[in-house]
């Protein structure tokens, strides 16, 4: 709760301090209990869509097949492991058969579709 005067109360400055001090760290603590999501999933999904679905439609590969996008397959698999770092370092280099978007895609989007991809990979990819 905030400190409130009353009327006609002048607050003196260790009032104001604890009243500003108070909401700091409300503050605060909403910044660390609210998760901060990298990049936009739903953007994702539609970068995904245009540009990854033709080989990797519902989470799947049309070219090596064991390579999915499922979680497990990305653990097994993908360059420095399952994380959103090692998504968007395939995405923009490319690996193997898979083209890189480094110079298609902006920074932005190919980090919505890491967003995308791992969200799907953790949910199950609907077909």
């Amino acid at each position: 709760p905030a400190l409130r005067k009353p009327a006609g109360v002048q607050m003196s400055g260790q009032a104001n301090a604890a009243k500003f001090a108070i909401a700091g760290a409300a503050g605060a603590a909403l910044l660390i209990a609210t998760p901060a999501f990298a990049a936009d999933r739903d953007a994702g999904e539609k970068i995904f869509t245009a540009n990854c679905a033709a080989c990797h439609a519902g989470g799947r590969n049309s070219v090596v097949a064991e390579r999915t996008l499922e979680k497990a397959a990305l653990e097994k698999y993908l360059t420095g492991g399952y994380a959103e770092k090692s998504v968007i370092y395939q995405v923009t280099n490319g690996k193997n058969s898979m083209p890189a978007f480094g110079g298609r895609l902006s920074d932005d989007d190919i980090a919505n579709v890491a967003t995308y991809v791992l969200y799907e990979s953790e949910e199950g990819w609907d077909e």
